[in-house]
């Protein structure tokens, strides 16, 4: 996980960098940043509140935001279901895109499953302890970080990254698609609202697409 780590480097900083902006306390920066552990969330919940959103959109925001673990989770779910509750709590704690996409396939592989959720779960905690450090360095040294830098062009890069080996099926490009779109053509609502509503979107296009293809295949069975 350490190169995963040091790819979120830059993310973290501009997550504390904000959080500073915002006038968070380091307390505030750190629970958000332990708690929460997501850096999508974090960079829309810090920019709400600094505009003034009601804490319901704030909190219905990052939900969206969040709704994409749902679908890890469901990958994961069999592998877990003979585990005590703690263990599958912890990991669902310690879920993220990168953990997710390090550790599917030793799940998958593997006969050992208490192997395989060591390793994720190793994983996880290191991830979680370098964003906490890399939020914290960026909430203190924000002010003497050059403009040049631009780090915030970190975020959607890392977004890319983790975005494109998911777009090999046509549900998944069809709500990538219709999400960017929706985001763009509503950049108009106020509060930030475009990225929920194109969230939502999204995930609605892209079940309908996969409704569809199904239904597609069974028709096609159904005439052989």
């Amino acid at each position: 996980m350490l190169p995963a780590a040091a790819a979120l480097i830059p993310f973290g900083l501009v997550c504390g960098v904000d959080a500073a902006a915002v006038g968070a306390s380091p307390l505030a920066a750190l629970g958000l940043s332990a708690i929460v552990f997501s850096g999508s969330a974090m960079i829309l919940a810090t920019q709400l509140y600094g505009v003034g959103a009601p804490l319901a959109v704030i909190v219905l925001t990052c939900f969206v935001i969040g709704l994409r673990l749902a679908m890890y989770s469901a990958a994961m779910a069999p592998h877990l279901g003979g585990f005590p509750a703690r263990w599958r709590y912890l990991s669902a704690f310690l879920l993220t895109d990168q953990a997710f996409a390090a550790t599917i396939a030793g799940f998958e592989r593997s006969a050992d499953k208490e192997r395989a959720l060591s390793h994720f779960i190793g994983g996880g905690i290191v991830l979680w302890v370098g964003w906490q450090l890399m939020t914290m360095a960026g909430y203190f040294l924000g002010n003497v970080i050059p403009a040049a830098w631009s780090l915030e062009f970190a975020v959607p890069l890392c977004f890319i990254a983790l975005l494109g080996p998911l777009l090999r099926e046509k549900p998944a490009i069809a709500a990538a698609v219709s999400a960017a779109i929706a985001v763009v053509v509503l950049a108009g609502l106020p509060m930030r609202l475009n990225i929920v509503v194109a969230g939502v979107i999204g995930i609605a296009t892209g079940t309908l697409a996969e409704l569809l293809l199904e239904r597609k295949a069974s028709a096609q069975e159904d005439v052989r």
